[in-house]
């Protein structure tokens, strides 16, 4: 490369090799910057692959050490009694526990990709929900949302004969396509968990699918982060934006109160419980297995996976579980 002038204008003479040179190098650049933004995205925000995510949720089974300690801490006294005056002539009961089977779901599908192990592992194929859907309904269960529970928890409502909630999280497309005309065909409540980041991305919900359940009221609309990230562990401000944007998204998007949240992962520690608190939920969802759902644990309440039962069997299982 050299340089030469004259009296208007100077000249750079760079050989071709060196310019080839220099446009590979750029390229190299450009490549190595995308891979480590792609990292860094897949580190951070990209845990809604949800690959492993059957494994990692079944390890959060039991409540993290920090949260014990701050129950163990607290100076509050729940009893069947514990009441709080609401006006000067009424008084309001919060019930310590409720006994309500809140059931988890993800996929609703015939996968088609028999390989796609992760995606079977998650999945309920529509046939086996209808079936558990009339088994229950037959059986006699009131098909509540978390919402609803929640009124039963504020002591705004009683709880209704054999209850049960039904959760699918993510927001997967195939929600509004396979799950939620049986849910209308049955007419049963439902509570999804949508991540807002994801809408009107591939396999998710778009905005107007959102908007057509969200209307409908039959299914209740809830939180599950923006990017569906692992909260538990993260820093103060990061857990802060998933969460409260999360809400901020799905109530500007659906013109409704969006008041329940459910930990991506079932992942979360007292930070994340005390951010959601903070955020406006009033109640959140775990996956730690369960059916006792104690008031003072309403911000991680305790689900349980249906695994394909139905029938007898589907209803032994309800009936044996207590933990």
């Amino acid at each position: 490369m050299h340089i030469t002038a004259d009296n208007k204008h100077i000249h750079l003479h760079i050989p071709h090799w060196q310019f080839y040179l220099l446009i590979l190098l750029l390229l190299i650049a450009i490549v190595l910057g995308s891979l480590a933004a792609y990292n860094y995205y897949q580190a951070n925000y990209f845990d809604s692959s949800l690959n492993g995510s059957e494994v990692k949720e079944t390890q959060q089974n039991s409540i993290p050490e920090d949260v014990k300690q701050v129950f163990q801490t607290m100076e509050v006294q729940l009893t069947p009694k514990a009441t709080i005056i609401a006006t000067p002539s009424a008084l309001i009961q919060f019930p310590p526990a409720v006994h309500v089977p809140i059931l988890m779901y993800h996929y609703v599908e015939y996968v088609k990709d028999k390989g796609d192990k992760t995606r079977i592992s998650l999945n309920t194929t529509p046939d086996t929900l209808e079936q558990e859907i009339k088994t229950l309904k037959e059986a006699g269960f009131t098909f509540m949302t978390a919402q609803d529970l929640a009124e039963v928890l504020d002591g705004k409502a009683r709880l209704p004969k054999k209850p049960i909630v039904l959760t699918f999280d993510d927001g997967y497309r195939d929600f509004y396509t396979d799950a939620y005309p049986i849910l209308k065909k049955y007419q049963v409540k439902a509570t999804q968990y949508v991540i807002s980041g994801f809408l009107n991305h591939a396999n998710h919900l778009t905005s107007s699918q959102l908007l057509e359940i969200a209307k409908d009221g039959l299914v209740e609309i809830g939180a599950h982060t923006v990017h569906h990230v692992w909260l538990k562990g993260r820093s103060l401000k990061d857990v802060s934006n998933e969460v409260f944007q999360s809400r901020e998204i799905l109530e500007k998007l659906i013109n409704k109160p969006v008041i329940s949240f459910a930990y991506p992962f079932g992942a979360f520690d007292e930070q994340a419980v005390q951010i959601v608190k903070d955020a406006g939920f009033k109640i959140a969802t775990s996956t730690i297995p369960g059916i006792d759902q104690k008031q003072e644990y309403r911000y991680f309440l305790y689900r349980l996976r249906p695994g394909g039962r139905t029938g007898q069997a589907l209803l032994n299982w309800l009936s044996q579980t207590r933990f």
